[in-house]
């Protein structure tokens, strides 16, 4: 062998190969259009086996040993509850509404031996802080010390002292009603929670407090219990703000020309009991629908996403199913039950599993059509209203500071009019109150055991977070790699100025940047709409397009010929990756969101090029492509995203200029990060697309 090639073959076997990672992350770049399609495909159709990878619920923490115990809870608890409910219905006009009411679940709380105050409080104002969009929404709450004022609600708060307990835990029980304008559902909430709460009066084996709050939800449930959450946890030792005295304030009689006073001894005294294990929240609701059995639906979802822990739904389940004969109900979207498609592939779904059966016994698939359909319709309920970011009930404010709370609204098989369905109802719904308070003082220590991150597909199944975390993975995968494909791509006109400037980049992720300075600026536009004389949603969502329309004009005198000097491929490589840290980020905060939005942005980002680009494709490619960049775009829009979400999740749900307005107001006065997703990743994101669409790919520009 020659000495040369001797030499080369030794410098060959001397040069260190590159790592495998290294390898594999060049292939994936190489190969990046087969691969976005691929993770995309992938992603949709794992999001829509969840159902079929769903879970049977199960009791994690053994302490809770739900139905060991006989209930107690009689036949006399239920004549309590009817009787308390027909005094509130039948008491006259002066029971009937205002302040009496809470003097009326006042002295019924002090007849049983229990502590007993009023609380009061003041209605919440829907301004827009933005100083305070991530603290509480405690922080929206606008207090009036002066007693002039006669807006306000007034709790009444009972506390039965655990015999078997140091008062350092406590169960809370909320039983919302209006005082205005009581309805006989809510009497008979109340009573029903009287009779649960005197029961648990005489009994010897509660070990935790139990704190009963007949809240007045004249301005809102969740005004009601967040008011007296925050005096709970953050006591005013100086001010009675949250508290009404024997000679302090009054309540005018809008019947009566009169005025009522609150007194009462130690009335204006805020009692407290230990930490809160649990809450439930307490609702009857008559549907006059003849079912076969009585009913109890459960709500979980509270503020950004968060949910209970999954222990609290399985109690619930397992008394109301297996030992009160109760049927247990969630969430589920009628148009999912509806739809055609998903039917079609339900009976895919079950055919698969029948041909894999025959195949290997062990591979069981075992779904039926209806059953996926009936799971998929309220995994996208438990989606939407996490991804909505606003709570399905007052149990929410619990959830604020930690407390796993849920909402149970129990519905009788039949009217209320009927003597033995009511029976049977109260007495039913009373033992599942009775069993579910049992088990939760049971514990040792808060729940922790089982799952806080969870979708359900049932009441009795679930998809955990180990899961659901594979469709949304899948989807944002080829982000990063498209935009390192498209920084490292070499066969266009703009592959030399990439490679001889490192400088080049900084144009465009400085375009990426000030669009997103922008939506910034548009997210805070509302709090001063609020400052103008401006009533009807239309007017106000007007104004706010044609701001944000001329600030956008703004931005881009700024920029120059900047946006269109630093090359679409680069641009369009830092948008993407500017919108999956965006989909990341949120996905921590809120991943039902963030999972709508990388199945709306993902496409968007990953087809979007400039419709002057000079291509050797086809007239069908070029069509094609044309057209399904802006549908992407038509429906990537917010308003009109927004009205597809809505005809889909919400049956009466309302389409418009002032819906949008509506929908976002909601989003912010509750302080949902979903209006910070909106406004400040999807919003720019839709925006860079639509510049790089119309991006003009001439010669001019080129050289230039």
């Amino acid at each position: 062998m020659p000495a040369d090639e001797q030499g080369e073959t030794t410098q060959q076997e001397k040069r260190p190969r590159s790592r495998l990672i290294v390898r594999l992350a060049a292939f994936l770049v190489a190969h990046s259009i087969l691969v976005s399609v691929l993770c995309c495909i992938a992603g949709l159709i794992s999001f829509l086996l969840l159902p079929v990878l769903a879970k049977n619920t199960y009791v994690s923490e053994n302490a809770l040993m739900p139905g060991s115990a006989n209930s107690m809870f009689s036949s006399q608890d239920v004549q309590k509850a009817n009787r308390f409910a027909d005094d509130i219905i039948n008491g006259g006009d002066a029971k009937a509404s205002g302040i009496e009411i809470a003097r009326f679940i006042h002295q019924h709380m002090v007849d049983v031996g229990a502590e007993s105050y009023y609380h009061k409080f003041h209605p919440r104002a829907n301004n827009f802080q933005p100083l305070h969009f991530f603290s509480s929404i405690t922080n929206n709450l606008e207090m009036q010390d002066n007693c002039s004022s006669t807006s306000f609600g007034l709790n009444s708060v009972g506390i039965i002292r655990a015999p078997r307990g140091d008062g350092k835990e406590a169960i809370v029980l909320v039983t919302p009603y209006n005082s205005q304008k009581i309805t006989k559902t809510e009497a008979f909430s109340l009573g029903m929670a009287f009779s649960v709460f005197s029961l648990l009066s005489q009994v010897t084996w509660l070990a935790k407090d139990i704190v009963w709050l007949a809240a007045d939800s004249q301005y809102g449930e969740y005004a009601a219990v967040d008011s007296w959450l925050k005096d709970y946890y953050n006591p005013a030792f100086l001010s009675d703000t949250g508290n009404i005295g024997a000679n302090a304030c009054y309540e005018e009689n809008n019947h009566h020309l009169d005025v009522i006073k609150v007194e009462g001894p130690k009335c204006n005294v805020y009692k407290r009991a230990g930490t809160m294990a649990a809450a439930l929240v307490i609702k009857v609701m008559d549907k006059h629908e003849m079912e076969e059995r009585d009913s109890v639906t459960i709500y979980a979802e509270a503020s950004n996403g968060q949910m209970p822990n999954l222990d609290l739904i399985n109690i619930v389940h397992y008394l109301a199913v297996h030992r009160q004969s109760l049927r247990v109900r969630i969430g589920s979207m009628s148009y999912f039950l509806k739809a055609a498609w998903l039917k079609f592939f339900g009976e895919m779904l079950q055919q698969i599993g029948i041909f894999s059966k025959h195949m290997n016994p062990k591979w069981k698939i075992d779904i039926t059509s209806a059953d996926y359909v009936d799971g998929t319709a309220t995994l996208a309920s438990s989606v939407y209203y996490q991804a909505l970011g606003v709570p399905t009930g007052s149990h929410g404010a619990f959830r604020d500071y930690q407390v796993d709370a849920i909402t149970l609204e129990f519905s009788p098989r039949s009217s209320l009019n009927n003597e033995n369905v009511r029976y049977s109802f109260l007495l039913r719904g009373g033992r599942l109150i009775e069993g579910v308070i049992r088990s939760v003082n049971n514990l040792l220590e808060k729940f922790h055991q089982s799952f806080f991150l969870y979708l359900l597909t049932a009441p009795h199944k679930f998809v955990s977070v180990g899961v659901y975390m594979i469709p949304f993975a899948l989807l944002i995968a080829p982000l990063p790699i498209v935009a390192a494909a498209l920084f490292s791509d070499n066969g266009n006109s703009d592959a030399k100025e990439i490679i001889s400037g490192s400088w080049k980049w900084l144009r465009a992720a400085k375009v990426v940047f000030m669009i997103h300075l922008w939506a910034i600026i548009v997210s805070l536009l509302p709090y001063l709409l609020f400052q103008l004389p401006l009533s009807t949603a239309i007017k106000l969502t007007s104004v706010w397009a044609a701001l944000a329309i001329c600030t956008l004009q703004m931005v881009y005198l700024i920029l120059g010929t900047c946006s269109y000097h630093c090359g679409w491929k680069l641009l369009k490589s830092v948008m993407i990756a500017a919108a999956s840290i965006g989909l990341s980020l949120m996905s921590i905060i809120n991943f039902s969101t963030a999972q709508i939005g990388a199945m709306l942005i993902v496409p968007m980002c990953l087809l979007v090029q400039p419709v002057r680009k000079e291509t050797q494709a086809g007239i069908v490619l070029k069509v094609l492509s044309v057209t399904c960049n802006l549908a992407l775009a038509l429906v990537g829009f917010p308003p009109v995203a927004l009205s597809i979400m809505k005809g889909m999740f919400e049956d009466s749900g309302s389409v418009g200029i002032s819906a949008f307005w509506e929908w976002t107001q909601i989003l912010w006065t509750w302080n949902s990060a979903t209006y910070l997703y909106l406004l400040w990743i999807h919003l720019p994101c839709w925006v860079l697309c639509l510049h790089i669409f119309l991006y003009p790919c001439t010669r001019r520009s080129s050289k230039a």
